[in-house]
């Protein structure tokens, strides 16, 4: 069982910027991949970015070149750091992390993000 817990919302201004964090309970990313869902009001939860457990990293198009996702093994810590927000980006956020053998998927509970002046 893999507990994830995600951290790092918040109201931020549109053109700013936050980190969003997903702890993960235990050493898994050299078996797990990391993926960032978003799920805004009366929409379908869709996938943001995903790191492979070999470093390789995609994201949706409308966040390409303004998202960064990211780990650190030691911490067991998987990020997303999000720049020029913009109001469309306001979404419960959530962590996923998918098991390369098999496709196990453990989700976190999210944390919600609100771009807004």
């Amino acid at each position: 069982q893999v507990q994830l817990v995600e951290s790092g919302g918040g109201l931020v201004q549109p053109g700013g910027s936050l980190r969003l964090s997903c702890a993960a309970s235990g050493s898994i990313f050299s078996t797990y991949a990391m993926s960032w869902y978003r799920q805004a009001p009366g929409n379908q939860r869709g996938l943001v970015a995903t790191i492979t457990s070999g470093g390789i990293t995609t994201y949706t198009d409308s966040v390409q070149g303004r998202f960064t996702i990211s780990r650190d093994v030691a911490k067991n810590t998987a990020y997303l750091q999000m720049n020029s927000l913009k109001p469309e980006d306001t979404a419960d956020y959530y962590c996923k992390a998918i098991r390369s053998s098999d496709g196990m998927a453990y989700w976190g509970k999210g944390t919600l993000v609100t771009v807004s002046s």
